[in-house]
């Protein structure tokens, strides 16, 4: 719990108390923390309820469902949810060759592009919900204009494509004959989350590398391990390398190594990007049973530790019950050194640790838990 007194001790400390002013508090709460928050398993069909009654204050999971028109004092954000991803099955007939492995996935993304089912057709591995989208504008656009107006079959009633996740499902369901053993192709959600979990090490104040919210970092989780061919492949992995060492002479050079890098993954037509989903989590906002103040992560929305060190109770502005609801249940071992890597865990410890710094919410930088490079105004 943060206490006012500190805020009092920093400002002396800098030596900014030649004049002072009263009659507003600070509209910022920094690491502001309530004396007790609690986290409960919650289904999504109650979730709606309970957030309405204020039983719960923010619902960390997928995008809840509500019976009525939503009110005023209900809010949510918006964050990346999750990559659509087509794979092609190496055993089947239909894509012995190159050039008929392609076909099959111009056909079946061509068949996507005008898809409405809660999904944002992109047909590359960055994103606009990337900080270094604009690194690849260009290639993003012309990836797209080719599946929107290249010539391409119709789609095939003999294609056997499966799908994993409910977008998925729903996008595959009314277009192809699914198939559990026998299959061509299978289009999946992959969770932004789930992505990049393993490489987040939640120990010691460690969140993870720098890059983990890099576009180039989730191509290369995303399409890497396709790749057949020795030298790409080893001309990807050399330019991963240089991006995570940082053996690139300034921000030029920087970026054409992102570009070749993407245009490498890119070049296999077994595994593609289709598109994106977009993650709604829903809050109470209502006076003076709700909160405010709230900041989230980009990709991980309300599943971050910027949420959880700056959402603010209105009705008790320094401390106070947080209660929190969830559809994560835990599957991994609670431990800084065995787990945490699950949704359920990775909340917990973004609550219960303390790191030095976590990644920013809109880019790919890290902010300061507690310490910034605060300017004196001393003497003005």
């Amino acid at each position: 719990m943060k206490k006012p007194g500190i805020l009092v001790f920093v400002l002396t400390a800098l030596g900014v108390t030649n004049e002072t002013h009263s009659g507003h508090e600070i509209p910022i709460y920094p690491s502001y923390y309530p004396q007790e928050i609690r986290i409960e398993s919650v289904d999504p069909v109650s979730a709606a309820g309970l957030l309405l009654e204020a039983k719960i204050h923010a619902y960390v999971g997928d995008e809840i469902a509500f019976e009525k028109a939503i009110p005023e004092s209900i809010g949510y954000v918006e964050s990346l949810g999750s990559f659509i991803v087509l794979s092609l099955n190496p055993a089947s007939p239909l894509a012995t060759g190159e050039k008929s492995a392609c076909t099959i996935t111009r056909t079946i993304v061509s068949a996507l592009a005008n898809a409405k089912d809660r999904f944002f057709f992109h047909p590359y591995p960055v994103n606009p919900f990337h900080a270094d989208y604009l690194h690849y504008f260009d290639l993003a656009d012309a990836a797209k204009q080719t599946y929107l107006h290249g010539s391409v079959a119709a789609p095939s009633p003999q294609l056997k494509v499966r799908a994993k996740g409910k977008i998925a499902s729903e996008l595959v369901r009314t277009r192809w004959p699914t198939q559990v053993s026998a299959w061509d192709a299978t289009v999946e959600q992959i969770a932004a989350g789930d992505l990049v979990a393993s490489h987040m090490f939640n120990v010691n104040g460690w969140l993870g590398p720098p890059w983990v919210k890099e576009g180039w970092f989730h191509a290369y989780l995303l399409l890497a391990g396709t790749l057949s061919q020795p030298s790409t492949r080893h001309r990807a992995d050399l330019n991963l390398r240089r991006l995570q060492t940082g053996d690139y002479n300034g921000m030029v050079e920087k970026i054409n190594i992102e570009r070749e890098l993407l245009s490498l993954l890119t070049r296999n037509c077994r595994r593609v990007i289709v598109g994106y989903t977009a993650k709604k989590e829903y809050f109470n906002s209502d006076y003076s049973a709700g909160i405010e103040n709230i900041a989230f992560d980009s990709h991980a929305g309300f599943n971050s530790p910027i949420f959880i060190r700056t959402v603010k109770l209105k009705d008790l502005p320094w401390n106070g019950w947080l209660r929190l609801g969830t559809n994560a249940t835990p599957s991994s071992a609670w431990n800084p050194m065995a787990g945490f890597i699950d949704n359920a865990g990775r909340l917990i410890w973004f609550t219960l640790g303390d790191p030095a710094l976590f990644p920013a919410p809109y880019n790919a930088s890290w902010v300061l838990n507690r310490i910034g490079d605060v300017q004196s105004t001393l003497g003005k």
